[in-house]
């Protein structure tokens, strides 16, 4: 099992940036596919990005297209989420995953392991 651990949430204003990170212990974040998600207040949790395991492929949720950019370091075994141009709708908990079957193409749904997530506020 993966222990994933998320950090670089607060608060920012309208337009400004954060970067989450997302690190691993017990196991090689190399080996899987991985992904953000979040979840707006009152709602369900929602896709936001994902990284094939050689970083070669990713894939972003069309309202983040443009703002958002997921990357990984394979070598300090870290995830990465770099947030620009912040909004207020941004404003969630954001929790990474990993996908354990990451024999499959990558993919929006199916994550296995889970960290416990980190708040991001955004004000107008």
């Amino acid at each position: 099992q993966v222990q994933l651990i998320e950090s670089g949430g607060g608060s920012v204003q309208t337009g400004g940036s954060l970067r989450l990170s997302c690190a691993a212990s017990r196991r090689t974040l190399s080996s899987y596919h991985m992904a953000w998600f979040r979840q707006p207040p009152g709602k369900e949790r929602e896709f936001v990005a994902a990284i094939s395991r050689s970083a070669r492929s990713t894939d972003l949720a069309d309202s983040v297209k443009g703002r958002f950019t997921i990357a990984r370091d394979n070598v300090e075994n870290v995830l990465y989420l770099q947030m620009n141009s912040l909004k207020p709708e941004d404003t969630a908990v954001y929790t990474c995953a990993a996908d354990s079957a990451s024999w499959r193409p990558l993919r929006r749904t199916g994550y296995d392991w889970w960290g416990q997530g980190t708040q991001v506020t955004v004000s107008s």
